[in-house]
């Protein structure tokens, strides 16, 4: 139910986690200290003359005990910000961190800050609300709407938290509209993973195994926090919630980022860019998307690419794949595969790599009537002419 509920003044920040998911002997901060590990000796209080300098440059805290810093800490380059919750600022020198066009000084200004750790020489400028999170070394955060991370995040696993029901998880419709070769999605799962699942349907074992392998995978308590990686560039964007974000990761400009895994590196950057929606899904090392693209429950392989308005919805694309201006439902795309036109439409169906989809294809699915899903597989190296459109349940020797 939608509604607004009053709380006391001091509750910004704390009660994280729900006492009775607490174990006994732990804070609500345990799970926040094994993300970010440190020696507790780095950290201090703020003194009196550093806390009446911040107040001056219009910081307000609800309790300044609760920031706390490094001995590297620059109060001029904090300024007008709101903090909450326990606070942890790393080094502040006075530097500039340069990324692309893009010059900004290390500090927080105009900012609301609830309960993250910061890294060292990081840019915080202009962000609206920023809760629950862990963000890396020199990384820069500019004009954002809102970037928070709830207690029950999954970050794309279709796993469940505990105290959560299995209506919770989060399941893949591969192959089928129907929903009947579903499978639950996990941060390294890849299309051979997919397959196994999605196709073996009679036994039972294997999917049960499959399914309990999958939530062991990841931790099921409550409070973990998002993430950003060393020198990432998040800017001009509105929504980001329960996101873990890897290193060298560049955001522009993305109107909403929900339940992720965006996997990113310094040797495999991932960049993701104006206009782009993603929810609840998994994303490669090394993968573009730009230009309005949508995707919802989806895997993106590595080194892949969305871009020019593309839809994914229910499918997994694979490795070193492209799809621009078109939509793709239901579907396990293995990797090197290429789709594009704008009216090209592919449903319903196991695309088993080095393929490209020409325009107008639809290969599987049946619209014409209130049957189940026509089902079509091919084979590698499928490569259907212009305006293809099966909609039968069909096998494709490879090449």
């Amino acid at each position: 139910m939608d509604t607004v509920s009053i709380l006391p003044p001091d509750s910004i920040g704390k009660g994280f986690i729900p006492e009775e998911y607490i174990p006994e002997g732990k804070d609500e901060y345990y799970l926040r200290n094994s993300q970010n590990p440190c020696d507790e000796n780095k950290w201090r209080h703020l003194r009196s003359e550093e806390i009446e300098k911040l107040e001056r440059n219009g910081n307000i805290c609800d309790d300044w005990s609760s920031v706390l810093v490094t001995e590297q800490f620059n109060t001029a380059a904090v300024r007008n910000n709101e903090f909450f919750g326990l606070v942890r600022i790393g080094n502040i020198r006075d530097v500039v961190l340069v990324h692309h066009e893009l010059r900004v000084p290390a500090g927080i200004t105009n900012s609301v800050i609830i309960t993250c750790d910061i890294g060292d020489d990081t840019a915080i400028h202009d962000v609206r609300y920023l809760s629950h999170f862990i963000i890396g070394d020199r990384c820069i955060l500019h004009s954002i709407n809102g970037m928070h991370t709830t207690n029950y995040a999954k970050f794309g696993n279709g796993s469940i938290k505990e105290g959560e029901q299995e209506s919770a998880r989060i399941w893949l419709n591969l192959m089928n509209e129907s929903g009947s070769r579903a499978i639950v999605p996990f941060n390294g799962i890849i299309a051979a993973d997919a397959y196994l699942w999605a196709k073996y349907r009679d036994d039972s074992m294997l999917q049960e195994r499959l399914k309990t392998i999958t939530q062991l995978s990841s931790d099921f308590h409550l409070g973990y926090y998002g993430t950003t990686g060393d020198q990432c560039v998040i800017r001009n964007s509105l929504a980001i919630k329960d996101v873990r974000i890897g290193s060298h990761c560049y955001i522009k400009g993305v109107h909403k980022l929900k339940n992720l895994t965006i996997n990113s590196s310094e040797s495999e950057p991932t960049m993701i860019g104006e206009g782009v929606e993603l929810v609840n899904g998994i994303i490669g090392y090394g993968c573009h998307i730009f230009y309005g693209c949508k995707a919802v429950r989806f895997v993106l392989g590595d080194n892949s690419n969305l871009k020019y308005g593309a839809r994914l919805i229910h499918s997994f694309l694979g490795d070193n794949s492209t799809v621009s201006c078109c939509e793709v439902l239901n579907n396990l795309i293995f990797p090197a595969h290429e789709q594009h036109h704008n009216n090209s439409f592919l449903i319903a169906s196991v695309v088993m790599g080095q393929s490209n989809i020409a325009a107008g294809t639809t290969i599987g699915s049946n619209h014409n009537s209130r049957a189940n899903d026509n089902e079509v597989q091919a084979g590698r190296g499928f490569w259907p002419g212009l305006c293809a459109s099966v909609k039968h349940s069909s096998r494709f020797a490879s090449f």
